[in-house]
């Protein structure tokens, strides 16, 4: 065991441990190098890797292993083959970089608390990455493979649902129909300020995980988590409907599950690199900034959808004025079999909703 902390030099022995092991050797080739074994321009090469997010070097630096040299000629391939555009292969590579640069992120602070790099000795550690790492790469394999099973699912039967329905495409295509909605936690500004950083991390790690069973369930997609609020999609109207009652029933059920307001829009949007555009995600996330504590909102388009179903009650709410909307036309969305309610209907008052913030 080695007494004390390490040493700068010690760990830089680690790092340098830790590249050969992950990447397979040490670093021979520099950026100048293996853009020219690839065939592509330096420049080219260069903005792709700035793309993923890693530090630039000098052209000359011998700084790429072979493995970087096959990433490079992979994306190449992508691109020769049409699977990406070169309009389109910047925000790929910036979507993959980011991506799992947040999941390295939490997987190192995972294993930091189980790492002692100041008392374990270098084969301890390596002994540690060396039974990690295929562990957690395998992991990664495993579930890109079902996602990526269950969004070709999607895609093959939403076609199938087209076959035989007629055109409604426009010469600019608007993209496609689908329920977009946004789930945010009431008065976390105000509650985080009374909770020690690991009781708002168990808080918010709850609500993620109990959100994400809701969706799923309903066979709905997180889109992405964003601290106190989560935004996700659905593809039928009433499933959307379920889900976004769901997350606001869930709090009356579960004591540690936070109370929440949720928004949801039904319209064209635009699917990008894992993300969602468009008014609709818009006009949901404005109509979860006026809900109620414990409410749902939705927009006309999605209960024009729903309103004859009879597992839901509509009531309109008073239209209200927020940003790039002057005249939002909300409705209250509840359950059909649920008690007349005499709240008043409408956004919260202006005090109210500042003490929200």
């Amino acid at each position: 065991m080695s007494p004390g902390r390490r040493s700068p030099h010690d760990r830089r022995e680690l790092i340098d441990l830790l590249e050969v092991h992950l990447m397979g050797e040490e670093p021979t080739l520099s950026g100048a190098e293996i853009a020219a074994e690839v065939g592509i321009p330096y420049a080219e090469a260069r903005t792709r890797w700035r793309s993923l997010g890693f530090t630039e070097v000098d052209p000359d630096e011998p700084a790429f292993t072979h493995r970087d040299l096959e990433a490079l000629r992979l994306t190449q391939q992508l691109v020769e083959l049409g699977v990406v555009d070169e309009e389109d292969q910047s925000a790929l590579v910036r979507t993959m970089g980011r991506s799992f640069a947040r999941l390295a992120e939490w997987q190192m602070g995972l294993l930091g608390r189980v790492v002692d790099v100041d008392r374990m000795d270098v084969e301890e550690l390596r002994a540690v990455v060396e039974t990690v790492t295929p562990a957690v790469e395998e992991l990664q394999s495993y579930v890109w493979r079902r996602h990526t099973l269950s969004a070709a699912s999607r895609l093959l039967l939403a076609q199938a649902d087209d076959d035989g329905a007629p055109d409604q495409s426009t010469a600019e295509d608007d993209g496609t129909v689908l329920g977009v909605g946004f789930a945010d936690i009431v008065g976390y500004t105000r509650q985080s300020r009374s909770l020690t950083r690991r009781e708002i991390g168990r808080m918010v790690d709850h609500f993620e995980g109990r959100a994400l069973e809701v969706v799923t369930a309903h066979g709905g997609r997180i889109i992405k988590s964003i601290g106190d609020e989560i935004l996700f999609v659905a593809d039928r109207p009433e499933e959307l409907a379920r889900i976004g009652l769901e997350l606001v029933e869930a709090a009356e059920q579960d004591d540690r599950f936070p109370e929440l307001r949720v928004g949801l829009a039904w319209g064209p949007a635009l699917a990008r690199f894992g993300d969602v555009l468009g008014p609709v995600v818009n006009i949901a996330s404005r109509l979860t900034s006026t809900s109620r504590p414990g409410r749902v909102l939705v927009d006309r388009a999605l209960a024009d959808e729903v309103e004859h179903d009879a597992s839901f009650r509509l009531r309109r709410v008073r239209r209200t004025s927020v940003k790039g909307y002057r005249k939002l036309e909300p409705w209250a969305l509840r359950r059909g079999d649920a008690p007349d309610d005499d709240t008043p209907s409408g956004p919260p008052a202006p005090d109210e909703a500042s003490a929200e913030q």
